[in-house]
Order: structure tokens, then C-alpha cells, then sequence
């Protein structure tokens, strides 16, 4: 039996076609080496997958209520100033609601960076420096977002 080499849209380099091989192989985009760990995928990955279905149902819900409440209910965008983020703020309903959002969002955004570099940084320093970035920029975010909500003193001079 003779190997047919081309396909419906041409040639295949190095490919030889017959009934026990019906399909050309195709490489995985990135080896695996001797310093590969076998597993550099586990229940991290699977939970991380998990949180950006859920985090992003609970932001759907926590920003569409938000521009809801904040361009229909409470009277647009020229109410919004120094007096009503204080007076949303004095409420711990709005804190906990604006803390939520910030920390999901944040770590939402994250997480998706995160696989983003995992996929297109190629090597191995460049991950490790880029996520580092992406951490640190994340933790410092979060942190102060956290003090501004919970330090807000609407009595400042």
C-alpha cells in the first residue's frame, strides 16, 4: 500500500497516510524537557477555573446592581461627589458591596493575567517576573482599596 502525501488542500510535509495512520500528529506548541515537573497542572488550576466562573456570575450581579442603583435610582452621574461616596460609605451595606467588588475584580483580572503570561511567556524567567509584577501590583491594590473604604473620614479638613 503506497502513502498518500497530500490532502484535500494540498501536500503534508513528512505525513504518510493509510488506513492505520488516518491523520498527521500534531505537536504539542511546547515540549516538555527533562526539567519539566510531570505535574504542572492540579487541583490549583482547577479551582482557579473554578473561581473565574463563579467570580464572574457574582460581578455580573455586583456591578450591573451597582450602575443600576448609581445611574438610575440615585440620580446619575452629576450627583456623584465628595458628600455621597460619604454618605454611601457611612452605610457598611455599601462598604462590604464596594470591598466585594474591588476584591473580586481584582482577583478576577488576576487570575486571567496569570494564565494569559503562563501561556505566552515563553520562558521560564520572564513568567516568573511578570507574574511577580502582576502579584504585587494585585496585593498593593487590593490593600489600599481595602484602607480607603474602611479609613474614609468624611470630617476631613
Amino acid at each position: 500500500m503506497s502513502a498518500d502525501t497530500t490532502s484535500a488542500i494540498g501536500p503534508v510535509e513528512g505525513a504518510s497516510f493509510d488506513v492505520d495512520n488516518p491523520a498527521p500528529y500534531i505537536e504539542a506548541p511546547r515540549k516538555r524537557t527533562g526539567r519539566t515537573p510531570r505535574a504542572t497542572r492540579g487541583n490549583f488550576e482547577m479551582a482557579a477555573w473554578l473561581f473565574m466562573r463563579l467570580s464572574g456570575v457574582v460581578l455580573v450581579v455586583l456591578v450591573l446592581g451597582h450602575l443600576l442603583i448609581q445611574l438610575f435610582l440615585d440620580g446619575g452621574v452629576s450627583k456623584i461627589g465628595f458628600a455621597f461616596v460619604a454618605g454611601r460609605w457611612a452605610s457598611p451595606f455599601w462598604q462590604v458591596w464596594d470591598l466585594l467588588m474591588l476584591w473580586l475584580a481584582m482577583l478576577h483580572g488576576c487570575n486571567g493575567l496569570r494564565t494569559v503570561i503562563n501561556d505566552y511567556a515563553e520562558r521560564a524567567n520572564t513568567r516568573l517576573w511578570l507574574k511577580g509584577l502582576l502579584y504585587t501590583a494585585t496585593v498593593f491594590t487590593i490593600l489600599l482599596g481595602t484602607l480607603v473604604i474602611f479609613t474614609f473620614d468624611p470630617n476631613i479638613r
